[in-house]
Formats: structure tokens, sequence, C-alpha cells
């Protein structure tokens, strides 16, 4: 059954820009006090400047004020069949300014799937390595 954080990456999914791949994405950060941050994925031609839909949250939510390491749960929404998890970069970004946060993979067919993000993200780099 959804909740309010998977029903926000559903809906903002409907705004992403991706005339190239067709393959939108949306999703939404919960706050340790409840606000949530959506984003959207931002294609662009050159395909390397594309913005995946977790960082645009986490980008928004640091803009607007959460600090490093207060937040509860991402939901991330795809039309996919498969459960479509955050990209590698997505990983590293969510471990630098979330923690081990809780990952919910949420489709249009009605499937989620949840995760630790240390689960997806097994050994991440860290500050304790510089």
């Amino acid at each position: 059954m959804k909740d309010a954080l998977q029903d926000a990456a559903l809906r903002v999914r409907e705004h992403a820009h991706a005339p190239y791949s067709g393959f939108k994405v949306g999703a939404a950060l919960q706050a340790e006090d409840g606000r949530v941050f959506t984003g959207c994925n931002v294609e662009n031609s050159t395909y390397g400047l594309t913005m995946c839909a977790e960082r645009v949250a986490v980008f928004k939510a640091i803009s607007e004020g959460v600090g490093a390491r207060k937040f509860r749960r991402i939901a991330v929404a795809a039309d996919a069949q498969k459960m479509t998890p955050p990209c590698g970069s997505c990983r590293q970004i969510l471990w630098e300014f979330c923690g081990d946060i809780e990952v919910v993979l949420v489709n249009l067919h009605g499937k989620t799937e949840t995760y630790q993000l240390k689960d997806l993200l097994p050994k991440p780099f860290d500050v304790s390595f510089l």
C-alpha cells in the first residue's frame, strides 16, 4: 500500500523532462521534521548534464536549509516492471547527505520494495577516507 511519500514521488514524476529517454522518474525525500522535498529527472541533450530525480530532491532540501544527515527516507518512482533503484551517483549523494536512510522503490503498477541505503551501496566513500 502506498503512503504519502510514495504518492509525492509518483506525482512529481509527471513533471520530469525526459524527451530523449522517455524514462520519467520522481523522488520524494522526507526530512526528520516531516517536510518532503521532491525532484524529477531533468534530461539534457548531452546526457552527462542530466540530473536524476534523487539528486534534485537532495539539492532542493539542502538549498532550503535541511542539514546533512537529517533525513528519514526517500521514495523513488519510475514506470518500469522491474524496480528501479537510484544510480551509483545518486547512491553516493544520498550517502553523503542522508546516511543510511530507507529507500522505497515504487512503480506505476503498485509494486514497492524497501531497502536500506547501505544494502544498495555496501562500501560507500565518505569523509572517513579523507
